[in-house]
């Protein structure tokens, strides 16, 4: 053990003799080079600087053994291997070792010991023992003497600069950082961008030149391929379907030239020769020209009928209930008449109901967690909810859902009720105008023919228009508020896809200046404005109301139901609703009635009351969201479902109770 220790130990002492001794090799190049040059100038054959480094080299070694032999001595960092095969590290110092140890050179099988050496024996046997000390180090840096010199001249050159910058007046560093700034200023960027590698095209990682040439050549490809095959040339027909199919398989799904598969860029070269052989053989312009129009007109024709299935597609899904949201009201409704809470009341005190004092909110809904999410945001954010009644109305089959739910969750001390939209007697078709029409199997064939998609290739109208959810008249019921709510003088409407997010309290201390509905208007530029939703076209639409009236959004509209009455707004409902029975003066839906009936009684609300496009629009700015006090989800995209845009699922399921035995038993998702 101790004797494989020591052979451990000694082999890397001269490990660490030979490594010290290429550093101090290195550093002492350039001083003795620049003593050489003094005494002797610099000489160029490669012999003279390898003789030079020689002697360095053995002088070096001489100084270094003595600082071995002197009284200090040196720290030495051992690493042997002990029997289980570990390495270890053991540190001695040079002073601690015996005169048997030896420094032993790893050119010779001669060793030398370390105390007896002097000065002079080690500079006499240099000849013999440094020399392959000298070689390895030669080797291990490998400086040339053309390299030496160069380093030598940088050098030079550095302690030159750095003594003139030290011996700079101030007047002349002045100088130097004005003339600085001056050309900082007149620096021309774009002119410099064209030199450089920093231009745009370099700079974008997305960029796709390749891929549009590609896709050029491609549409080239097939109109020659086309004219080849009429001209019966079919060899090279042949060989451009060959090429249109190589270039196919090479870019797929690629939407940017990274994506492109390995050697794109050659079958485009090999495809710009074909097009180029083809052009000589048969190009003609009024060919060539017939046909590209051919080829856009029947590109256009697929277009539009993939966004007539699109179209189709996202109305589907918008109107389809996901299992989890079927399965809420279900289970609800089962419970509330298993367990007999049909019998209980949901508010304590119901005089708050009338109280016109208080501050009211109306929700006609038949979707049991919107309307939850509605009246928790609501309260939630309520300085004062004591001072806050909801008023919810919803259809026959979710009357028992919605009542079973508030009654589990009754957020007091808000007050709530829930009311069954088939209990209003005076809601008939003899009174309602649109009830009327609704209930006529010819509107309820137009309505239901767009589930069918055969009618996508026989009707050419939008079918945004055509969705069966108008049907129920919980959308038309916000047109007869002061029936529903006759004691009340003001109440805010609130749609069930809309979360709350500040305490609006103050919206009831707005002055409407006599008007009768408070809303966010939505005209930007030319959108949303009147002649979007209705048909000016038509004399009784165009000789009554403005085309670029700017529009307004239902969704949360503050209504003055004292005003409401002196205007007769119902009755401006009926009659107008009346004269569309045929459709022709607009569509369909509550909004185009809604600003018919409401032209010129309509206050426009700051916009921070009321942010709009959750449900559609992606890019809503998201300053305008976090400041608004009513984010609304309008569109096909709600927050329940899977077609929802995702960075906006948040801000309306953090007001979901994921906690209730009713939600996590549906197994409703974050």
């Amino acid at each position: 053990m101790a004797t494989s220790k020591r052979l451990a130990l000694l082999g890397f002492l001269v490990l660490l003799l030979v490594g010290g001794l290429m550093w101090l090799g290195c550093q002492k190049y350039d001083g003795v080079s620049k003593k050489a040059d003094n005494v002797h100038g610099l000489k160029d054959c490669q012999d003279c600087d390898k003789k030079k480094e020689n002697d360095v080299s053995m002088e070096n070694f001489a100084e270094d053994v003595q600082y071995v032999n002197s009284d200090e001595g040196i720290d030495i960092t051992v690493a042997y291997t002990d029997v289980s095969g570990d390495v270890r590290t053991h540190r001695i110092n040079s002073r601690d070792l015996s005169s048997s140890w030896v420094w032993e050179n790893p050119g010779t099988t001669e060793k030398t010991k370390v105390r007896d050496w002097s000065p002079q024996q080690i500079m006499s046997k240099s000849k013999n023992d440094i020399r392959p000390f000298v070689d390895q180090i030669q080797q291990t840096n490998s400086i040339t003497p053309l390299k030496l010199k160069r380093q030598q001249l940088k050098q030079r050159r550095r302690e030159k600069r750095a003594a003139e910058l030290i011996n700079m007046s101030e007047e002349t560093e002045l100088e130097i950082q004005a003339t600085a700034i001056k050309h900082s200023k007149e620096f021309n960027s774009p002119t410099r961008r064209k030199y450089t590698i920093w231009r745009i095209e370099y700079q974008n990682p997305n960029s796709d030149s390749i891929l549009k040439l590609m896709k050029d050549q491609i549409i080239m490809a097939k109109v020659y391929a086309s004219i080849a095959h009429s001209m019966k040339k079919l060899d090279l027909y042949d060989s451009l379907v060959k090429h249109i199919r190589e270039s196919q398989h090479s870019i797929e799904d690629a939407s940017t030239d990274t994506d492109l598969q390995q050697g794109a860029l050659e079958y485009a070269k090999t495809m710009g020769r074909a097009l180029s052989i083809a052009k000589d053989v048969l190009y003609e312009c009024d060919l060539v020209d017939q046909k590209l129009r051919v080829m856009i007109q029947s590109t256009e024709k697929s277009i539009n009928t993939i966004k007539k299935q699109s179209t189709f597609l996202i109305q589907h899904a918008a109107k389809t209930f996901p299992r989890p949201l079927h399965c809420f009201p279900l289970h609800l409704t089962t419970d509330y008449y298993l367990h007999g809470h049909h019998s209980k009341q949901l508010s304590s005190d119901n005089s708050k109901l009338s109280d016109a004092s208080l501050f009211h909110y109306a929700i006609f809904s038949d979707n049991v967690l919107a309307t939850s999410v509605v009246v928790n945001s609501t309260v939630v954010h309520a300085k004062e909810p004591q001072k806050h009644v909801f008023h919810i109305v919803t259809d026959r089959l979710n009357f028992a859902a919605m009542r079973m739910w508030f009654i589990k969750h009754p957020h007091l001390p808000a007050t709530l009720e829930v009311q069954n939209i088939d209990e209003f007697k005076w809601l008939n078709s003899s009174y309602c105008a649109v009830l009327r029409q609704l209930e006529s199997a010819r509107i309820k064939e137009y309505y239901f023919k767009a589930n069918h998609p055969s009618s996508l290739s026989t009707e050419n109208e939008n079918l945004k228009y055509r969705n069966p959810k108008y049907l129920s008249m919980l959308n038309h019921l916000r047109f007869y508020m002061p029936e529903v709510y006759p004691k009340l003088d003001k109440i805010l409407f609130l749609d069930d896809d809309i979360v709350v997010q500040k305490d609006l309290t103050p919206i009831w201390s707005i002055d409407m200046k006599g008007m009768v509905n408070g809303a966010v208007e939505t005209c930007k530029e030319s959108f949303h404005r009147f002649d979007t939703y209705l048909n000016f076209s038509n004399p009784k639409i165009s000789n009554n109301f403005d085309p670029q009236a700017c529009g307004w959004a239902f969704g949360m509209n503050l209504f003055d139901l004292k005003e409401w009455k002196r205007r007769n707004i119902t009755g401006i409902y009926h009659y107008w609703q009346n004269l569309n029975e045929d459709r022709k003066l607009w569509k369909l839906g509550s909004l185009p009635p809604g600003l018919i009936t409401f032209y010129n009684l309509t206050y426009p609300l700051d916009r921070r009351w009321h942010v709009l496009g959750l449900g559609y629009d992606p890019a809503v700015n998201s300053i305008e969201i976090e400041n608004a006090a009513v984010i609304h989800y309008n569109g096909n995209y709600k927050p329940w479902l899977d077609l929802a845009v995702v960075k906006y699922k948040p801000y309306w399921s953090k007001f979901v109770n994921f906690d209730d035995p009713y939600v996590q038993f549906c197994s409703i998702p974050h």
